[in-house]
């Protein structure tokens, strides 16, 4: 999105209410912080890239958004003076920017998040490393690691380049190279098929990955890190490159819990999620993943869910991940932390390094770069994709795929609008969206945290999983913390409040309260087709998610810290002192707020079930083996096809399942089914 002049006076004067200039507090040594205002450290161009990858309706609404901060007319909305946004007084802007936080009227808190979250993650998270700066010197945060040098920027991938408009033929078509499909590639390739991955985002590998939050969130996650739903109410992080999440995600390797297995084949007609097979599916990904707890020590905040958990006399576990330790050197326990923005150092294994590596060296080929617009269909079977590649210089290149099989493993919100694209109907298809809803808890503690170092998670409380005699509650883990996300999430309720907090970034540990969600959600496409994303968190899972804040809260005093921030836009705070609360009244009071959209931060990394799977054609879109009942030799094979929410970190269950569909795909499917044809346009 372009921004004209106009609106750049305006978008710089919200940046300067958002992050003002003001004086430092008597005796404070770091002036120089106090005094930067947000539009000299605000990238307006990064803004507008963010924007242009939202849906048409999204930038419509930004732009009229612009329109009434630019007309006197804004004033009616917070019985302020009626002039524009420019014309107010300093003081008058964030008085008009806070009535928009508590408006009664929907619509001006979905504008104020919106704008909060983009100002404080691209001023945050945007700034720059080295000597006088002013934002990461000043709130301790190192920013990006120098290359070690077992890094190399030799890639081991070699992506197919189309330069003109290209047909290929192949047995098998994944779409998406994540979790699913990097899994359902390397088995197949490496049984003799011919496979061909196409994959929407770019491929990166190594130094490549610069650990910078704003280039890395805006390069490889999917709508430039601000994918969100319709409300604006749930962020949504969802990978979008080659290896998909399990490039950007927090290496937590969880198993499927048994009651959660036992529940979707007794529910959903799913028997095989009980069998020898699945559990030897979810051996093999365990083993090719190098999955353990080897780790040698947690970060600050890590640390402190265990201490605050024992405490409390409650159980913790360590978090199994799936990464190899060549040393247990300060700069790679530093570096893991960075991972979420891509792992410069090999460390992790998704699916980049693994089974995308093992489809690679067995002749499959990969393009990256690459939007499918729909799959094609004839006689009641998929028959391949269309799809557009765009090539370095940005010049964009047809592409057509005839192919045997088509497995589509774009993820629980692409791969719905992708299939509706396609012209499939289900009525359940793009129903049943579960989110992991997630709230942050976060804990200042008098010693450094950290946060930003070591392993984004490796430690998880799981004792209110269950809650109210149900298969429904709330996982405690930690969330990565680099200053752009930290922002983003800590409540802004004035400049000056939200500067003192980052100042103090140093010190701070977050929990999240992750919850699995009973009731869904959806996603469907505009006229465009693109996805449209609906979601509203029901009472059901509201209370079980403030159980988990009470917990949650309890466990930071439990670990120390002295003022513990929950996850309200109002900010309420407690106080304790030796381990003990002093004013517990306020998190009595939690459940009483009002929890209405944009009214408190609700976030979500973990899209699940919108093409769900089982026995009951009427009710779910995919069989069993994962082909649609719809189109023949169509399977989907990610997040989207779990007949319901799987309560831990996904992408292991995610790969088991992918990995069981891929076996039975072979023994459907003889080997070597087709000889690669010369392809034309190559």
């Amino acid at each position: 999105m372009q921004f004209t002049e106009a609106q750049r006076v305006t978008l710089r004067a919200l940046a300067d209410t958002f992050i003002p200039t003001l004086p430092a507090p008597a005796g404070a040594p770091d002036a120089a912080y106090w005094n930067q205002a947000g539009s000299a450290g605000v990238n307006l161009d990064k803004m507008g890239e963010a924007l242009a990858a939202q849906p048409a309706g999204a930038q419509q609404e930004f732009e009229q958004l612009l329109r009434l901060l630019d007309s006197p007319a804004l004033g009616l909305t917070w019985f302020g003076p009626l002039r524009p946004f420019g014309r107010l007084e300093p003081e008058q802007r964030e008085k008009l920017l806070q009535s928009w936080a508590s408006s009664g009227v929907p619509q001006l808190r979905k504008g104020f998040q919106a704008l909060r979250k983009l100002y404080m993650f691209l001023y945050y998270g945007g700034s720059t490393a080295g000597p006088g700066n002013l934002v990461w010197e000043h709130i301790g945060y190192p920013g990006p690691q120098m290359p070690l040098e077992t890094v190399t920027a030799e890639r081991p991938l070699r992506p197919l380049q189309p330069t003109q408009d290209v047909v290929y033929d192949c047995d098998v078509l994944v779409i998406g190279s994540g979790a699913g499909g990097g899994v359902v590639a390397g088995e197949l390739a490496a049984a003799g098929h011919d496979v061909l991955v196409l994959e929407k985002g770019p491929y990166f590998h190594g130094s490549e990955f610069s650990q910078r939050e704003v280039d890395m969130l805006g390069t490889l996650y999917d709508a430039r890190g601000t994918l969100s739903t319709q409300d604006g109410s749930v962020a949504l992080l969802a990978g979008s490159c080659l290896g998909g999440g399990t490039t950007v995600n927090w290496a937590g390797a969880f198993r499927t819990p048994d009651y959660v297995l036992q529940e979707w084949a007794r529910e959903h007609q799913l028997p095989h999620f009980v069998s020898d097979g699945f559990k030897r599916s979810l051996n093999a990904v365990s083993q090719v993943l190098n999955v353990n707890i080897d780790y040698a020590r947690h970060n600050g905040q890590n640390q402190a869910l265990l201490d605050g958990s024992r405490r409390l006399g409650q159980e913790v576990k360590l978090i199994p991940r799936n990464e190899r330790h060549p040393t247990d050197s300060e700069e790679h326990f530093r570096g893991m932390g960075y991972s979420c923005f891509g792992d410069r150092h090999g460390v992790k294994q998704g699916t980049l390094n693994t089974y995308l590596q093992t489809a690679f060296e067995h002749g499959a080929r990969l393009l990256c770069d690459t939007l499918v617009e729909r799959v094609t269909i004839a006689q009641g079977q998929a028959t391949g994709a269309e799809a557009v590649h765009t090539t370095p210089d940005g010049r964009a290149v047809r592409v057509t795929v005839r192919a045997r099989r088509v497995v589509v493993a774009g993820g629980a919100i692409q791969t719905p609008a992708l299939l509706l694209r396609s012209g499939l109907r289900h009525p359940h298809l793009g129903q049943h969206l579960h989110l992991h809803p997630t709230v942050v808890v976060s804990g200042i503690y008098p010693q450094p945290m950290n946060a930003w170092h070591g392993p984004m998670m490796s430690v998880v409380n799981d004792g209110f999983t269950m809650l109210d005699g149900t298969n429904f509650g709330a996982k405690l883990e930690t969330p990565p913390a680099h200053p752009g996300l930290m922002s983003m999430v800590l409540p802004w309720c004035s400049g000056r409040q939200h500067k003192e907090l980052m100042r103090q970034a140093a010190h701070i540990g977050s929990f999240i309260v992750l919850t699995r969600d009973r009731d869904g959600g959806r996603v469907r496409v505009d006229k465009n087709g693109q996805a449209l994303i609906d979601y509203s968190l029901s009472e059901f899972d509201r209370n079980h998610l403030l159980r988990g804040v009470r917990a949650a809260a309890d466990i930071h005093v439990a670990a120390g810290a002295g003022t513990v921030l929950l996850p309200h836009g109002t900010l309420p705070q407690l106080h304790a002192e030796n381990g003990r609360l002093r004013n517990p009244e306020v998190l009595d009071n939690l459940p009483h707020l009002s929890w209405k959209a944009n009214q408190f931060g609700l976030y979500s990394a973990h899209q699940m079930s919108t093409c769900r799977m089982g026995g009951d054609a009427a009710t779910h879109p995919a069989s069993p083996s994962g082909e649609l009942y719809e189109v023949k030799h169509l399977f989907v094979a990610d997040a989207s096809a779990f007949p319901a929410c799987s309560g831990v970190n996904p992408m292991l269950t995610i790969m088991a399942l992918a990995h069981y569909m891929a076996q039975e795909l072979k023994a459907g499917m003889p080997a070597g089914a087709t000889e690669r044809p010369v392809t034309v346009g190559e």
